[in-house]
Parts: structure tokens; C-alpha cells; sequence
């Protein structure tokens, strides 16, 4: 009978799936030694957009032993990268580096790309890498007419924005960069277009523009904005729901398994319809299910193939109702069932590489080795293909290879490198040599002997160099080499040997254990009732081994305490002289060496000192109850138990409820927690437990006077290991200098960690980068990044793990790296609307360099090299104008203006109020480069000249008198006389004091003249009274001058007027 060639082919997988592959330790010396086919460790992703104002890097690593030398092809040829100048390969590494900044064109470098990783035992390949520059271009110019449309009548605006790689990110706005407010009737769909339900007459109360924002430039382009004219009636008709999409009564739409399924329905009615979804024959998915966009939208996250099938969409109004049918199909790109794995053989073993991947439709799987498909090579004797499966028989030296699986199906494909490696290496022992071990008796522990070799050595231990192999009862040997003793007992302390042995040789190592007696109190302290003012001892004797260091400390409420002077510490006993009602509370004896620990624990209670602490309870009298007794554990289950009690007495007040308290001896031994709490009527709980923690119960009893002592303690339950299932919280980035970033969380407690070896993956990346996350594993709740740009935001998240496994996926913080000094303010300019104001305005500084907590002005007014007291105001940060107003309009300003950061004051920027042209330099009272008019000889010559004519006129006179006659003013100079002067009818001249007001008015012109030369700041302008002139010794005068001379004076503002000249002229 001939055999069918399929039966043997799963007979032989059956006998191979018994040979064990060697793996390889994480030792340094171990990966220095052995040779390793290539294997690529980092790639850039299938789909690769760039940025085009940046250098383009193509990731490729690999590592291999010796090192790989790479190559690329390019549109599936050789890629010379040598021939182009602009593009290199960075250090030890397979990684293009394309030079942009150096005037390279990204979009010549656009196409797909594959890394090829070679050494002399194989070649490893990347994934295709389709290379594509980021395209974000100009909305074409266009005119739009007003859109007309009639009140209550449904809309659609098209947004349409030209085509962008990657695609933007649409949102619409007003023309005045307001946004359009969305709602169940106006809203905005996945295409992009805004959709009116119904147009209200206010719709036309703005316009709306499309805007478009790209991925990588952040640029925001926008489309001319579309203007509403709505025709109204005097009654909008109420309709029934129509879909304005999807059109018609059903649709179909096609989703990728793992991807997002939207489905998206938007209805026109009066008035507004709403919007319900449903799936035929079964219920939504509710835990990955959300609603978007006023219901109109319907999100399921990561949809498989259950999620397939009819879904309706129902809109519906006072008017009525209609139903879309959209029937979703879900496919699925090929993912991973078994992903091959790098295997390593001794020669002439057996062994087998399994690729095996699902998709719908199934993908097809093809085998290459060295990049090269097996089909095309020549036939070899030592491995078969057998569909999904490579078997190797016997192997030889030279057959080390990189083999590639692709398993494609028409929505993708999927691409892994494994390696086979032939090693012939004799056995080795790793890891420390002649370890002490030391462990409490009647504990668990365990002796590492980690191992190698090719083939796989046999690992045996023996103790003591003599007898036979350790292994069954309380022995149990691992895989990797482990001996683990369940039950370390005296007899088990002495030398136990490791020895490897493959056909190539053997390798061993010692481990020295010792046993040590446990720490153990043997009479702890015991609950006390005493009166205050007495002296109370709480005793505690310990047993330990005597070649470990034993320390006792004391412990009250779970705090340490502190030996004061009203306490002494006799050997391990615990004194209180003349106890008060602060000293009661719990008082914890805890023993510990550097191995192990023990503690045991007492209550004190005070009382006053009339009570007797033995005086039996009345029927009248109330007390707290006993304590609750005969603790029990029943219904253990991984993550529960039930605990039962026995009430204690309720000393004449009925016990109102139980307090459940646990204690775990891993993280926080000794401390106690609140669990739970029951009413007073129930003796049992069913507790709900947490993971990984060694749980040890109490109960508290209550009434209406307080709580109970504590109940004995019960046994101890463990419950198993799992991956935490939540992350830290409270996660912050911030800089703590300009060049770093602080990434804090709030730690997981006791209960949270779920399992031994609690850590954190921290994450980090630069926001809107794309760039790949920065990891690492701290044990801490902080982490410091270095090196980081100023004032930079970062994607931080923050993820738990411990030896079980990891916690979800976490959530994405955002933080800032740390803040500096900013640059100056932009655009600072000032202008002064009148003589009273000086309006400052700025613009906020190009480089803030941190969060602006606002600005220092400081201003200072000066006049000439006098200056006043600076004035410094600090303003907010979004202000950017400021009024002063002027203490005097003379006076200049000197201001300078600077942006803060929490870091301090950035960058100044001054300026001075110029030097007015109607302004004149100021008076000799604050001028120090004066000069005296008195000691001018032009003055002295103007004053002899004048003193020469008021002789000659007095002369004149007394030769009138002398011939007896009267002098005729009036005929000889009219105009110099003013209208008091036609009081003498007979023309006569009599001199007087109302005579020489001319005079003294004409020597306030010259005052006035030399005052105008000196300052505008004069008293008339700026005096209090207005009128009033002061002369040197401060009198005032303009009392004695005639109205008036005043009035002309004030009427004719011109230089003559005022002259010294004129003066002179009035007196002739």
C-alpha cells in the first residue's frame, strides 16, 4: 500500500516539535563569540511621508556577528548610494541620510526602497519603504457667487480643499477667523463639507470659509469664504427627514480588521431631525462603540469580524421618519498566527521554522533565504518547504542562512526575517563563580547555574562533590540551569556543584549555601489597660541566628517612635514611666536582621485613674464592644475569599457595623489597611482581592462609643501574579533647566503592582514630530531627559510593568521641556496723542522660550541730564499696550520694555520720546548751561541807550517848564498814548503813576521775551492763576500792569510785540 507523501510531511513536524532549539543568553561574552546571521533590529515604516524642509533618514539597523555591510535597492534595482552626493549612510549603521538643507530635491528621491543586510552566514531584508514628500498645495483662486437659499431648506457647503499628502485637517471658520459653531442642526461631515439641516434666517449673519491644515507645516491655508443670502416667508413648512448623506436607502462600506469602522449619517428636516443607530440582529458593540458629531456619526475602534453585518441609521422627527441601510464587510491584511522565530541548531540536529499568518482573504505564504526565492535556488538536501513550514534535516556547518517569510493577500502583506544558525560550541557555565548563598530555614530559594552550548549540554548538580544527581523531592532542577530547593532545611547548608556536558566537553560551577535560624519573637507585648500616671512595660524577647546582626526597634501606630525621656529601652522591653492619654495607641516590637523579620503587637489603653481596669461592666454600663474572634477563610478563589467571624460582646450597645482591615507582609509589612465594611447584623464578607499580595485579615468591631480592639489575626492567603491593569496617574513633564525635561508620576501602591519587580516604561517623544518614541525602564516614579530644545512639548506616556507582563496601553500627556530667557519685545513703538498722553504698544517676543508670565516696563522721565526716579510696572502677560500719562508735558521718557518667563527678564528693548520742535530748552532753574543776559554787551549797550533818551526827554521837559508852557502830547505823539490819557482836556503832561504804566508793562515785554527764549514752561500756561507773572524774588506784578497793555500783549502773540525794541519805541 503506497503512504501519502501529506502523511509523512505531519509525522515528521510531530517528531521535530520535540527538538528543543538552543537559545542563546543575554551574556556579553557569549554574543561577543559566537558568529550570528544578520538581523534588522529598525526600519522605517511601509508607508514613509517626509517633511520636505528637513533631511530625509530611511531607517535601517541590523546587528550580526561580524557586523553586516548594507545596500539598498530603489524601485526594485540597485540603489548606488555611492554616485549621489547628497545622500551617505550614517555611522555603523544601514541608515540614507538625504541632504536637504544642502540643496537636495526631496521630491527626486521619491519611489520605494529595501534594505539589504549581509554578513558571510546570511542576508536579512526590510520591508518595502514607500517613499513619499509631503504635498501641501495653494487653494485655487475662485470668485463665489452668494449662496441663495430659502428659509428652513437644507445646505451643503463644499469644502473640497486640493489634494494633500498626508490628508489635512479641514475646519471651517468665519472670515474674521471666528469658528462656525456646530450643533445637531449645522455640522461638519467627514468629507469635509458643513451641512445645514435647515437654514435659519441668522445663518446669513456670517460668512463661512473652508480651512485646510497640513500635517507637517502646520500651515493653515483657507478657501474664499462663501456668503448666505436667505430668502425668508412669514412660516418655515415643517418636512419630513431626508438624507443628505448617504444618499439613497442603503450603502455598503468596507473596513480593514484592527482599523476604525465610521459610519456617518446627516438628515435634512424642519424641525431638526435626530439621529439613532442600530445592527440588525444583535446588539451595538457598547465596550469599543462611540458616538460622534451629534450621534450622526458612529465609531467602532479596532473592528473584527464579528462586527460585521447591516447596520441602520434612523432619522426622525415630529413629521416622521427614514431608515439607511449600511451593510458593513470586514477584511482583514495579513497578521501573525505564528510568527517565525530565529532558530539555532548543533549539526546534525533537526529543527523546523513555522511562518503562519490569517487574513481574509487567507494570505499567501513565500518562502526566501537570503532574500533570494527558494524556488529559483538550487535544490538543498538538508531543508524542505512544506507550505507554512521549513524542516531541517541534519544540518551542517555552512547551513546558516536568514530565511524570509511573506504572507500577502490583497489589502497587504507582511514580511519576517529568521535566521537558522549552525553552532558548535562546547559547553559553558555563565554567570558568578562560587556564590554564597545564605537563606532563612524552612524558606524557598534557589541556586542559578546559567548555561550554554551546541548541542545542548545536560545540566546535573550534586552536593558536597559527591552522590548523585539532585533531582525529585524537595529538589527541582529548570531549564535554564536553576536549582530550586522548595523546603530549606539544616541539613541542605553546604557546597552544591553545577556541571554542564554536551559531546564537546564539559564546564561547572560551585554555589555555597548556608542555613540560618529564623528571627522569632518569642514573648511579644500584650494588650494593657492602665490608669494614667502609672508606669507600664511592654516586653519583647527575640530568638535569631547568631551569626546575623539582630536590631529591635519600637513602633507606635505604625510610625517609629521615638524614645523620649518618659520611656526607656531595657534590653528589648519597652518602658513608659507616668503614661497620659497621648500614649495610647498600638505598639509594634519588630525584630529584623539583614535576612529576615518578625514583629508582634499590643494596645495600650489609658484610663482615668478612679476606673479600675478589673472592675466587672453593670447592666447600665456602655463600653465599646469586644473585639471579634475565630477568624475564618472559606471560598478561596484567585481574586476573592470569604472571611467569617465570631462577634465579640457589644458591652450594652448594639454592634452597627464591622470594619474589615488586611496587612500584606511583601511592600509594607506590619501596616494595616481598611478593606471593607459590613453592617453590624452579618458575621461574614466576601472580600475582593488584588494580585500578587499576601493577604493577612482583621476585623473592628463598632457601636455608638467608638471601635473595637483589633481581632487576632488570620492565616495568611497569597493570591497569584498578573500584568498590572492600570498605569501610573498624575504623570507631568517640566522642565527643571532649559535643557531637560522632569517626567514624574504618582506610583502604583501595594495593591496595584500585581506582581514582583514593579517598574515603569517611560515614553517620550516631540510632539507632531512622527519621529520614534525614546524609551526606558526606570524603578522610580521620576525621569530626566537631557538635551531637549527650550520650551519644547512632548508626547510623554508612562506605562507599568512588572514579571508577569504589562499594564494597558497607556494615555498620551503632554509636556514642555524646560523654559529660558525670552528674546525682546517685537515691534515696540510709542506715540503720544496730545501733551497729556504717551500710548506704548508691542508685539509678544519671536522666541517666548517658556510660558510668558508677563512684562516689565520700566520708564523714567528726564530733562536734559536730570532724571527722575525709574518707575517700574509689571504687566500681564497677554497685555500689550499701556497709557501713561505725563506728570508734565516737558519732560522726555526713557522706557525699556523686556517679555519674562518663570526663568526671569528676557531680552530689553528702549527708546526715548524725541525732542518736540515747538519745545524750547528749559529755564534757568533747570538749564545748567545758562547764560546771563546782564553780562551780555549788547544788553549793556540797549540799557545805556535807553538811559540816553530818558535823559534827553527830561531835559527836553524841564526847557518847556522853564518857558511856561505846557508840553502837547497829544500833538507830538498820539499813538504812544492810550485812552486814560484824555482825561486832561487841555492836552497838558503830568507826570504820575498812571503815566508809567507804559512803561512797566513795556518791561514785562522784555521779562516775557527773555522767559520765552528760555522755556515753554511758563507760569501763564501752567501756572494756577493764569494771568500772574513772578519776578525774581517771587512777587507778583501783573497786578500793577495796566488791562490794557495786558489785553495787547495777549492778543498779538508775534515776536514784536514782545521785543525789547518795541519797549524803547513806547517811550519816545
Amino acid at each position: 500500500m503506497k503512504s501519502h507523501p501529506g502523511l509523512w510531511i505531519s509525522f515528521i513536524i510531530l517528531i521535530l516539535q520535540l527538538v528543543c532549539a538552543i537559545k542563546v543568553p543575554q551574556d556579553p561574552t557569549i554574543e561577543r563569540d559566537l558568529y550570528q546571521p544578520p538581523t534588522i533590529t529598525k526600519e522605517s515604516e511601509k508607508n514613509y511621508i517626509v517633511d520636505p524642509r528637513d533631511n530625509i533618514n530611511i531607517e535601517c539597523e541590523a546587528t550580526g556577528n561580524p557586523f553586516p555591510t548594507f545596500t539598498w535597492t530603489r524601485n526594485g534595482k540597485f540603489y548606488n548610494v555611492a554616485k549621489d552626493p547628497k545622500v551617505s549612510f550614517r555611522r555603523r549603521s544601514g541608515t540614507l541620510v538625504i541632504d536637504i538643507y544642502g540643496g537636495g530635491r526631496p521630491e527626486d528621491y521619491e519611489g520605494e526602497y529595501q534594505c539589504f543586510a549581509r554578513n558571510r552566514h546570511g542576508t536579512a531584508l526590510s520591508n518595502k519603504i514607500v517613499l513619499q514628500v509631503s504635498r501641501s498645495p495653494l487653494w485655487p483662486k475662485e470668485n463665489l457667487d452668494p449662496v441663495v437659499v430659502n428659509e428652513g431648506a437644507s445646505l451643503i457647503l463644499q469644502c473640497n480643499p486640493p489634494p494633500s499628502l498626508p490628508p489635512p485637517v479641514i475646519f471651517w471658520m468665519s472670515s474674521s477667523m471666528e469658528p462656525i459653531a456646530q450643533n445637531r442642526r449645522v455640522s461638519q461631515g467627514l468629507n469635509g463639507d458643513l451641512y445645514f439641516s435647515n437654514v435659519l434666517r441668522e445663518d446669513a449673519h456670517t460668512d463661512y470659509s473652508c480651512n485646510a491644515r497640513s500635517h507637517f507645516t502646520h500651515t493653515i491655508q483657507q478657501k474664499n469664504a462663501y456668503t448666505l443670502k436667505v430668502l425668508t416667508t412669514r412660516g418655515v413648512p415643517e418636512r419630513i427627514p431626508t438624507f443628505l448623506l448617504p444618499m439613497g436607502t442603503s450603502s455598503t462600506k468596507l473596513v480593514l480588521r484592527d482599523e476604525d469602522l465610521l459610519l456617518e449619517c446627516i438628515a435634512s428636516g424642519v424641525p431638526t431631525p435626530e439621529i439613532m443607530w442600530y445592527k440588525k440582529g444583535g446588539e451595538l458593540p457598547n465596550q469599543k462603540l462611540k458616538f460622534e458629531n451629534f450621534n450622526k456619526t458612529l465609531r467602532i475602534s479596532r473592528v473584527s469580524e464579528e462586527d460585521s453585518g447591516e447596520y441602520f441609521c434612523q432619522a426622525s422627527n415630529r413629521m416622521g421618519s427614514i431608515r439607511h441601510t449600511i451593510t458593513v464587510r470586514v477584511k482583514a491584511a495579513p497578521f501573525w498566527l505564528d510568527k517565525p522565530k530565529d532558530l539555532i541548531l548543533a549539526p546534525g540536529e533537526n529543527g523546523r521554522l513555522v511562518c503562519r499568518a490569517n487574513g481574509n482573504p487567507k494570505p499567501t505564504i513565500q518562502w526566501m533565504m537570503n532574500g533570494e526565492p527558494i524556488l529559483a535556488t538550487e535544490p538543498n538536501p538538508n531543508f524542505e518547504v512544506a507550505g507554512d513550514t521549513i524542516i531541517f534535516r541534519e544540518v551542517q556547518s555552512g547551513n546558516s542562512a536568514v530565511f524570509q517569510c511573506n504572507a500577502s493577500n490583497a489589502h497587504g502583506y507582511l514580511l519576517a526575517n529568521a535566521f537558522i544558525n549552525i553552532l558548535d560550541v562546547p559547553s559553558r557555565v555563565l554567570g558568578p563563580r562560587n556564590q554564597l548563598i545564605r537563606v532563612i530555614e524552612y524558606n524557598r530559594t534557589q541556586l542559578d547555574c546559567p548555561f550554554f552550548g551546541s548541542p545542548i549540554p545536560t545540566l546535573r548538580w550534586f552536593k558536597n562533590g559527591q552522590g548523585s544527581n539532585l533531582d525529585g523531592g524537595n529538589y527541582r532542577v529548570h531549564e535554564n540551569g536553576t536549582l530550586e530547593i522548595s523546603v530549606v532545611r539544616k541539613e541542605d547548608q553546604g557546597k552544591y556543584t553545577c556541571v554542564a556536558t554536551n559531546i564537546l566537553g564539559n564546564a561547572e560551577n560551585t554555589v555555597r549555601l548556608e542555613v540560618k535560624e529564623p528571627t522569632r519573637i518569642i514573648k511579644g507585648p500584650e494588650d494593657q489597660i492602665a490608669k494614667r500616671g502609672t508606669t507600664v512595660r511592654l516586653d519583647c524577647r527575640v530568638r535569631s541566628d547568631p551569626t546575623l546582626r539582630l536590631m529591635v526597634t519600637w513602633m507606635k501606630d505604625d510610625t517609629q517612635l521615638h524614645i523620649g525621656s518618659r520611656m526607656s529601652k531595657e534590653g528589648d522591653a519597652l518602658t513608659i514611666f507616668g503614661v497620659a492619654e497621648r500614649d495610647q495607641g498600638a505598639y509594634t516590637c519588630v525584630a529584623r536582621t539583614e535576612l529576615d523579620q518578625d514583629f508582634a503587637k499590643a494596645y495600650l489603653t489609658i484610663q482615668e485613674s478612679s476606673t479600675s481596669p478589673t472592675s466587672p461592666l453593670t447592666s447600665e454600663q456602655r463600653d465599646k464592644p469586644d473585639p471579634p474572634m475565630d477568624l475564618e477563610l472559606t471560598d478561596l478563589a484567585e481574586r476573592s475569599v470569604r472571611l467569617t467571624w465570631t462577634p465579640g460582646d457589644d458591652n450594652n450597645s448594639p454592634i452597627t457595623g464591622f470594619i474589615i482591615q488586611f496587612e500584606e507582609n511583601r511592600y509594607q509589612p506590619g501596616t494595616w489597611h481598611n478593606l471593607a465594611s459590613v453592617p453590624g447584623n452579618v458575621n461574614s464578607a466576601l472580600l475582593r482581592l488584588s494580585p500578587y499580595v499576601n493577604y493577612q485579615f482583621r476585623v473592628l468591631a463598632l457601636n455608638d462609643l467608638g471601635s473595637s480592639m483589633p481581632s487576632p489575626s488570620s492565616e495568611r492567603y497569597q493570591t497569584n501574579g498578573s500584568p498590572p491593569e492600570v498605569n501610573p496617574g498624575d504623570i507631568r513633564g517640566a522642565g527643571t533647566r532649559k535643557d531637560n525635561m522632569e517626567i514624574t508620576w504618582t506610583a502604583l501602591n501595594s495593591t496595584q503592582a500585581y506582581g514582583p519587580n514593579l517598574r515603569y516604561i517611560v515614553k517620550w517623544r516631540q510632539r507632531h514630530t512622527g519621529e520614534p518614541w525614546s524609551n526606558v525602564t526606570v524603578w522610580t516614579n521620576k525621569h530626566v531627559v537631557w538635551n531637549t530644545p527650550v520650551y519644547t512639548p512632548y508626547e510623554i506616556r508612562v506605562q507599568a510593568e512588572n514579571e508577569f507582563g504589562r499594564a494597558p496601553e497607556p494615555g498620551t500627556v503632554i509636556g514642555y521641556s524646560g523654559e529660558d530667557l525670552p528674546s525682546q519685545p517685537k515691534n515696540f513703538r510709542f506715540y503720544d496723542p496730545n501733551r497729556e498722553l504717551i500710548i506704548l504698544e508691542w508685539s509678544p517676543p519671536e522666541h517666548p522660550n517658556g510660558n510668558l508670565t508677563g512684562y516689565s516696563l520700566r520708564y523714567q522721565a528726564f530733562n536734559g541730564s536730570r532724571f527722575a526716579r525709574p518707575v517700574v510696572e509689571i504687566l500681564s502677560p497677554n497685555q500689550t499696550k499701556y497709557t501713561l500719562t505725563r506728570t508734565d508735558p516737558i519732560s522726555r521718557y526713557r522706557f525699556t520694555l523686556s517679555a519674562r518667563t518663570q526663568v526671569g527678564a528676557g531680552e530689553v528693548v528702549t527708546a526715548d520720546t524725541p525732542l518736540k520742535q515747538d519745545e524750547v530748552p528749559p529755564t534757568s532753574a533747570y538749564t545748567k548751561n545758562q547764560v546771563d543776559i546782564a553780562t551780555q554787551g549788547w544788553f549793556i549797550g540797549l540799557m545805556c541807550a535807553v538811559a540816553l533818551l530818558v535823559l534827553i526827554l527830561l531835559i527836553v521837559c524841564f526847557i518847556k517848564r522853564s518857558r511856561g508852557g505846557k508840553y502837547p502830547v497829544r500833538e507830538k505823539k498820539e499813538v504812544a498814548l492810550g485812552p486814560d490819557d484824555q482825561k486832561d482836556e487841555d492836552g497838558s503832561f503830568d507826570y504820575s503813576d498812571e503815566d508809567n504804566k507804559p512803561l512797566q508793562g513795556s518791561q514785562t515785554s522784555i521779562d516775557g521775551t527773555i522767559k520765552q527764549q528760555e522755556s515753554d514752561d511758563s507760569l501763564v500756561d501752567y501756572g494756577e492763576g493764569g494771568e500772574g507773572q513772578f519776578n525774581e524774588d517771587g512777587s507778583f506784578i501783573g497786578q500793577y500792569t495796566v488791562k490794557k497793555d495786558k489785553d495787547e500783549t495777549e492778543g498779538n502773540e508775534s515776536s514784536e510785540a514782545t521785543s525789547p525794541v518795541n519797549a524803547i519805541y513806547s517811550l519816545a
